[in-house]
């Protein structure tokens, strides 16, 4: 599933993708495959980057 705007919500805070891995615990490759749709993101990583980025889950994911 892809979610668009974990990409929007990285931009928009000015940070790569290497930070947000970092923030996640894992690598920048793994994330860049959240970003894009071809891997599913854990529910408890779409917890941190609500709690980071302050917004809903609902809104990560387009709900």
């Amino acid at each position: 599933m892809h979610f668009k705007r974990i990409e929007e919500l990285r931009i928009d805070h000015d940070l790569t993708q290497q930070q947000v891995a970092d923030i996640l615990g894992c690598k920048r490759e793994v994330y860049r495959r959240y970003e894009k749709g071809t891997r599913t993101i854990p529910i408890d990583f779409l917890i941190v980057l609500a709690k980071y980025y302050k917004v809903s889950i609902d809104y990560i994911v387009g709900k």
